[in-house]
């Protein structure tokens, strides 16, 4: 098969999809490999490299789009992107499509078959390839808060950590997931008093284990999340729905109520956002203020730390590579239940249901389940 990987064009977005050792992998699986030129270079990785490990250096993404059968990305695709898309392509990435109207137009009309990272399951009920970058965002969230908490950044001068004699930050974590686990075990590392909120009892039970009862873990509801917001220096909102638009959890209202300074950081911002003031920013312009607290909602976190976070989702994705790669979409897809599940669009149909309900009123969708939309010629 013959594999393509544009250089990323999201604003701030280093990473790259394939490294080099996953190129070689490929390869000695007799595929062939087209990467746009400069692809790698924002990790570390030039061109040289690619073509040591036996891929092919082309000039630009048109070339890419045009000659390869499976389109290997990070980032959603951009709207010029998606129109380079066509029937009988694969295009397999990061697509959150819940909140995203023109993406989802763009790839219904393509006709290529989608598969999202962020979809595709496990045996253990995860989501293998949103995990690595999900424990990225999660640690990077509290480092992102505590800058902005530094009074010349527009905090309230906040250290999470505390000197003797100074009480520590207060930390508050909505949800529990990989996001806010990471979230919790950098801000507990720092020292700072951290309360994470989550609906599911398991749940707070296993975090309440994890850290040996020094987390202190809430059932989360309305009255949990005004009570805790108003004492947080720093919130960090870590809710998931897969595939869905998350909900919104903390309020205009709440963030009101919150101290002057204070610092609240949406991971979930790719999906919608979980908090009402939240609005997609980038790391060119990673904040802005509401009612005198700090917002930072980038939509593609981990790619600050783009070699880190190229190398661990690679980790992650070249096994399903492999098997589209090897067996071909539609033998992969059918295979293999958890990848299936990763299926968002296919010839001009949606078959990811939270996507259709997310975007009904705005967008008239034909939603077909994913084993009946491979069956369409």
């Amino acid at each position: 098969m013959i594999i393509g990987v544009p250089k990323e064009i999201k604003n701030h977005e280093y990473r790259v999809g394939l490294t080099p050792t996953a190129v070689k992998e490929l390869i000695s699986h007799q595929h062939s490999i087209l990467i746009e030129t400069e692809a790698g270079m924002g990790v570390g990785f030039s061109d040289m490299d690619y073509i040591s490990a036996g891929a092919e250096i082309v000039d630009n993404a048109q070339t890419v789009f045009d000659k390869a059968e499976l389109i290997i990305k990070v980032k959603e695709p951009q709207p010029n992107e998606c129109k380079m898309l066509r029937s009988g392509q694969t295009l397999f990435t990061y697509l959150h499509l819940a909140p995203d109207l023109t993406q989802t137009d763009l790839l219904v009309k393509s006709g290529s078959t989608c598969i999202a990272y962020e979809t595709v399951t496990d045996n253990y009920h995860t989501l293998p390839l949103l995990a690595p970058m999900s424990e990225v965002a999660g640690r990077m969230a509290v480092q992102a808060g505590a800058h902005y908490l530094e009074k010349a950044q527009g905090g309230n001068g906040t250290l999470l950590a505390g000197v003797p004699g100074v009480t520590p930050g207060n930390v508050l974590i909505i949800g529990g997931g990989v996001v806010g686990t990471n979230a919790a075990k950098m801000a507990m590392g720092m020292g700072a008093n951290v309360t994470i909120l989550d609906r599911s009892l398991p749940r707070l039970r296993e975090l309440d284990d994890l850290f040996f009862g020094r987390l202190n873990t809430v059932y989360s509801t309305s009255d949990a999340i005004e009570s805790y917001s108003k004492e947080a220096d720093l919130v960090i909102g870590a809710v998931l729905i897969p595939g869905a638009a998350a909900p919104k959890l903390l309020t205009r209202e709440n963030i009101a109520n919150m101290k002057k300074g204070a610092v609240v950081v949406d991971v979930a911002i790719d999906q919608g956002g979980c908090f009402e003031t939240s609005k997609a920013t980038t790391h060119q312009d990673p904040v802005y203020v509401v009612d005198e607290v700090v917002h930072y909602c980038v939509a593609n976190m981990p790619g600050g730390v783009a070699r880190t976070s190229t190398i661990a989702l690679t980790n992650a994705t070249l096994p399903f590579v492999l098997s589209l790669a090897n067996q071909g979409t539609k033998a992969a897809l059918l295979a293999d239940l958890h990848l299936l599940n990763g299926l968002n669009v296919h010839k001009g149909v949606v078959t990811y249901k939270a996507v259709v309900d997310a975007l009904a009123d705005k967008l008239p969708l034909n939603y077909m389940k994913p084993k009946q939309a491979l069956e369409l010629n």
